[in-house]
């Protein structure tokens, strides 16, 4: 279930790594301090579900193997008896938030030769940064066309670059650890791309479409979440975070409190803060922001004060509570 699991996020064409037990298990088990009967039988069966889901084996030098997926059903020729493996029944492999895993193979996109990549090739980074995402081109995003994106990933390099004019650090590589809470399609990341900084493109469970499939398309790195709930990280683990629109998507979702507490946990001390969002509902943000201590500006929309889309920046303060002792 496990491998059906990586097989099901791997992409056609990329490489399971496998590193440690039980691989080189006849010169190891002693120190493994297990069996040979336990460890050869576990990399036998390791190697029979591999050939199951159609990986080729291209490499197993000391303590570590490499498998590679086949980049389409075509070029697997045991995957065309349907009694050898069980295919999952699931219409949407993208649907698995709060879902139980099962011991079955998500189905590859047909391809009409056998040449072809399942679900569309892409380019070498970073040109894929800004190229349509394969599964965009070929209309697997509900309502989304290659035009849309275009558009958007334009939109997006404009409001960075008004981003870095408030913002003076933004594009120095100040902020190493950066957190988009609203992703979309990854156009945040994309416009502030730089080996100095990384983002973490977080695409909400309620937003109306999946689009994290498109992000990693472009060579970013995301993750499902509900901001109803903690996210799964450290405090004082991001430089900057960005949100734009999430309180208005989650206005009747949970409380707006409650998401800025939770962003004040992630983020550090003097670490920066970029929320877009419609003018009445900032107004609140910036209320609850001011009780944390954050410093705060709110700027006009790039387009001009009449746009009810406004921009809050901030800024956590280094402070410790509990009791001063006030000093004559």
């Amino acid at each position: 279930m496990y491998m059906m699991e990586v097989d099901r996020v791997l992409r056609p064409g990329g490489y399971w790594v496998l590193s440690g037990p039980p691989i080189n298990w006849k010169v190891n088990y002693k120190g493994w301090q297990r069996t040979k009967k336990d460890l050869e039988a576990e990399q036998n069966r390791i190697e029979e579900i591999a050939d199951l889901l159609c990986w080729e084996k291209v490499s197993e030098k000391g303590e570590m193997a490499i498998w590679r997926k086949r980049v389409n059903t075509e070029s697997c020729p045991s995957r065309q008896e349907e009694s050898a493996v069980q295919m999952c029944e699931s219409t949407n492999p993208d649907d698995v938030w709060y879902k139980k895993m099962k011991a079955c193979v998500t189905p590859l996109p047909d391809v009409k030769d056998e040449n072809d990549v399942a679900g569309g090739a892409i380019k070498p980074f970073p040109a894929r940064l800004n190229a349509v995402p394969p599964r965009i081109a070929n209309g697997l995003v509900p309502g989304v066309s290659s035009q849309a994106f275009q558009k958007d990933n334009k939109m997006w390099k404009k409001h960075v670059k008004s981003y870095s004019s408030v913002n003076k650090y933004l594009l120095t590589g100040r902020y190493r650890n950066i957190m988009d809470m609203n992703a979309q399609y990854g156009g945040f990341a994309a416009a502030i791309e730089s080996p100095k900084s990384w983002v973490m493109n977080v695409v909400p469970t309620i937003a109306k479409m999946p689009t994290l499939g498109a992000v990693y398309e472009r060579g970013l790195i995301g993750i499902y979440h509900d901001w109803c709930e903690a996210f799964s990280t450290y405090p004082r683990t991001y430089d900057l975070i960005h949100a734009s629109g999430l309180f208005t998507l989650y206005k009747t979702k949970c409380s707006m409190e409650d998401v800025l507490l939770e962003m004040d946990r992630i983020l550090r001390p003097e670490g920066a803060v970029i929320i877009r969002d419609d003018v009445d509902v900032l107004t609140k943000v910036n209320s609850l922001a001011l009780g944390m201590r954050w410093d705060t500006k709110m700027v006009d929309h790039e387009d001009g004060p009449l746009v009810r889309e406004k921009i809050l920046y901030a800024v956590k303060q280094y402070w410790v509570g509990g009791k001063q002792t006030a000093v004559a």
